[in-house]
C-alpha cells in the first residue's frame, strides 16, 4: 500500500472525517502532517496544492484533494486502484 499523506489541522471535522473514511478501505497508517502547527508546512502545502483548506490528501505521489474529493474518487472507482497500486 503506498504511503498516504494528509494535511490537516486540529479542529477540522473533514480531516476526522477523511481519516476515518480511510482507514474504513484498510489504510492502516496515515501520515498526518499539522499545518496548524507548522507554518512552513502550510505554505508548503499550498503551493503544492494549490489550495488553502485541510485536509489535503496525498496517495503516493497522487494528490487526492479533500474529504469531498476522496469520496466522490471512492465513488468514481479511482481510490481501490490508488491504494491497492
Amino acid at each position: 500500500m503506498p504511503n498516504v499523506k494528509m494535511y490537516t489541522t486540529a479542529v477540522c471535522p473533514y480531516c476526522v472525517r477523511a481519516k476515518q473514511f480511510l482507514k474504513s478501505k484498510g489504510v492502516e497508517v496515515i501520515e498526518e502532517v499539522r499545518i496548524d502547527l507548522d507554518p512552513q508546512q502550510r505554505d508548503h502545502m499550498m503551493q503544492t496544492t494549490g489550495r488553502r483548506t485541510v485536509p489535503q490528501i496525498f496517495i503516493g505521489d497522487h494528490h487526492v484533494g479533500g474529504c469531498d474529493d476522496l469520496i466522490a474518487l471512492d465513488g468514481q472507482g479511482g481510490l481501490a486502484p490508488l491504494l491497492n497500486s
